[in-house]
């Protein structure tokens, strides 16, 4: 043993001789797994601990700010982050560094471009929205320093794809020498596969540990693979502890993706989350008049009154408003038997007949919930959650009652359009709506005021 591999040795069983005294972590699972590892090589940068498989590795990545908060104390106070590697990924890792072998960066494992359509400049900001634009911002300015993960969720056509394209052309345009890959949920599956059966999962690997920053797309594909969970588990772990960005997109949020492992859950709860909700009005109205923007032929013949009712009726997600102009679009130079100049609400009317009526109930009870949530400043998600605090219980309570009063809905859709509550729940509410409004005048006055926003 050489006299570094000495010192080496020293500070390390020092290090895990302190991290063991501590309170904060289970003996056992030491014992078994953390008190083997070693220190093997260390610098004013970096300090490179080895353990024996993938399980240690995991265990070892939970705690691995105590032991660098420990390891501090062994080397004059000053902070070394610790990168951690199992013995194999080691072996290869020193033998590539070495020239003995060249580890290619497979191709083809990234199936996703990234769209330079789809940028920043392009995204439509909205109350439903601004919270996940703002934190995909920051993490493209300063990669792997901030919110890493970055956990974007919401229902499908809201935007997500759209913010990580955005992450991926700012950072290159800002960041010329960055390395990005970015890949979806099932395309990741996919290319994991064909590296298992090619025989080169270490070079699979490799593909993703030179990256500066990693999106992924649909991350809940991956949920009830085990082999899967644990070969990304790897990865992801690698990424984000060598301060790599990692911005991932789902339809739900981790706690909600039933068979995601709880390590993998707990890793993404440890960045941070954002939803993205439907979009509201206003943003629905700036969406619409985007995309017609782009349409030279027809942007100066859509009637305000028209974008009103698309909005009302369509504002589920931005690809149903899409989807909406397309259409309208269609009949306007298809089936203008009137040779109107203008698209006419007569006209919107004709190009949507039966749509809107077979959606009615269920669009009209949302613009109800809609326009009370933006009046007492509420997200979709807290005015059907379970919360009975006071903020949060009235306006549910008049959101239920206007639904009830308005539209005549039964007991039962309104409780499902209100976090599934039950149709004696409804009933309740709008009985203490009820006794509220002949006692307080400001709650009339409130009640007023919403009715006359969905007039």
């Amino acid at each position: 043993m050489t006299n570094i591999d000495f010192y080496y040795n020293e500070i390390w069983k020092r290090t895990l001789q302190s991290v063991y005294d501590t309170d904060k972590i289970d003996h056992d699972a030491f014992d078994l797994y953390l008190s083997g590892s070693k220190l093997v090589e260390l610098d004013e940068e970096e300090a490179i601990v080895i353990v024996s498989g993938f399980i240690h590795f995991s265990i070892m990545t939970q705690y691995k700010s105590l032991f660098e908060e420990h390891f501090k104390e062994q080397v004059n106070g000053k902070f070394i982050p610790i990168t951690i590697y199992t013995e194999r990924d080691w072996i290869t890792k020193k033998k590539t560094r070495n020239g003995e072998i060249d580890v290619p960066i497979l191709k083809n494992i990234f199936d996703r471009e990234i769209d330079i359509n789809q940028n920043f400049g392009n995204f439509v900001l909205g109350k439903s929205n601004i919270q996940a634009q703002v934190a995909a911002l920051t993490c493209a300015n300063n990669l792997g320093l901030v919110y890493n993960p970055l956990f974007i969720y919401g229902n499908s056509g809201l935007g997500k794809t759209h913010l990580l394209n955005s992450v991926g052309n700012l950072v290159t345009t800002n960041f010329t020498n960055k390395r990005i890959g970015f890949i979806s949920g099932l395309g990741f599956i996919e290319a994991l596969a064909k590296s298992k059966k090619d025989d080169c999962i270490d070079e699979f690997k490799q593909s993703f540990y030179n990256l500066d920053l990693l999106l992924v797309d649909d991350i809940q594909f991956i949920a009830g693979k085990s082999w899967t969970q644990e070969v990304f588990f790897s990865i992801f772990s690698y990424l984000v502890n060598n301060k790599k960005q990692v911005c991932i997109t789902a339809d739900r949020t981790p706690d909600d993706i039933k068979g995601m492992e709880e390590r993998i859950i707990s890793r993404f709860n440890q960045g941070l989350n954002v939803n993205i909700e439907s979009p509201e009005y206003e943003t629905s109205i700036k969406i619409l008049e985007m995309k017609l923007a782009n349409n030279v032929a027809v942007k100066d013949k859509v009637d305000d009154e028209v974008l009103s009712y698309i909005a009302t009726n369509f504002s589920q997600d931005v690809r149903s408003l899409e989807g909406a102009i397309n259409r309208l679009l269609f009949y306007f130079i298809n089936f203008n038997f009137d040779n109107e100049d203008h698209i006419t609400l007569k006209l919107a009317s004709e190009a949507f007949k039966g749509q809107v009526v077979e959606n009615k109930n269920e669009l009209s009870i949302t613009k109800v919930r809609k326009v009370v949530c933006d009046y007492y400043n509420l997200s979709k998600q807290q005015i059907q959650s379970a919360n009975r605090t006071k903020n949060i219980a009235i306006p549910r309570h008049i959101a239920m009652y206007l639904c009830r009063k308005l539209l005549d809905a039964p007991y039962k859709e309104i409780g499902n359009e209100f976090g599934k509550r039950d149709h004696s729940t409804v009933i309740s509410a709008c009985e203490k709506v009820e006794e509220l409004i002949k006692k307080d005048p400001a709650y009339l006055k409130a009640i007023n005021d919403i009715e006359k926003r969905l007039n």
